[in-house]
């Protein structure tokens, strides 16, 4: 899944890449700031390995940023690099959070700070939807996997659908037309 890395980068490395993004990525737009990092500026991953990690992380538990940032450190160097990668995307966020939340508890009263966090969910919802179309473009080009994305959302938003079951149900199809075709070897 993962091509070689001109060097195999270590675990500091790892943890360093990963702590940068979780420090400097706001409002839901970890997983574009994920793949800018591992595939266009270190270069560890090309498109097509961090959207199958992505992919991979989607279909697990947890947070897809965290499964992501598991799946690419282990790539790169073994159980060490997943925990580096875990922590350096973690850490930072945990640290802020705690901050955050002990001033948050003394000031939420606060007609400013209200109104404050009310302009970062709107601002969040847009980041999200330019996450959106920036890394599942290449799935609207296609007519048979816009209409996998189309049924999937229409499981989500209008049937609230749960992910086990939208896999059960829809991954048997995907899988049976998106299978490449088998090589057939002539003797």
């Amino acid at each position: 899944m993962l091509s070689a890395p001109n060097s195999a980068p270590t675990a500091g490395a790892i943890f360093m890449a990963f702590a940068r993004i979780g420090v400097t990525s706001f409002g839901g737009g970890l997983i574009a700031y994920l793949q800018d990092a591992i595939v266009t500026q270190k270069k560890w991953m090309n498109e097509e390995e961090f959207l199958a990690a992505l992919e991979i992380g989607q279909t697990l538990p947890g947070g897809n940023a965290v499964n992501v940032s598991i799946i690419a450190g282990r790539k790169l160097a073994g159980p060490v690099g997943a925990i580096a990668a875990a922590s350096g995307l973690l850490l930072p966020g945990i640290v802020l959070l705690v901050v955050l939340g002990l001033l948050y508890q003394r000031f939420h009263h606060n007609p400013d700070i209200a109104a404050g966090l009310a302009g970062v969910a709107a601002a969040a919802v847009g980041l999200l939807l330019q996450v959106t179309l920036k890394i599942g473009a290449k799935q609207f080009l296609h007519l048979r996997d816009l209409a996998f994305v189309l049924v999937t959302f229409v499981l989500v938003a209008f049937f609230h659908t749960s992910l086990p079951v939208i896999l059960f149900l829809v991954a048997p199809v995907a899988i049976a037309l998106c299978r490449p075709p088998k090589k057939t070897t002539h003797e």
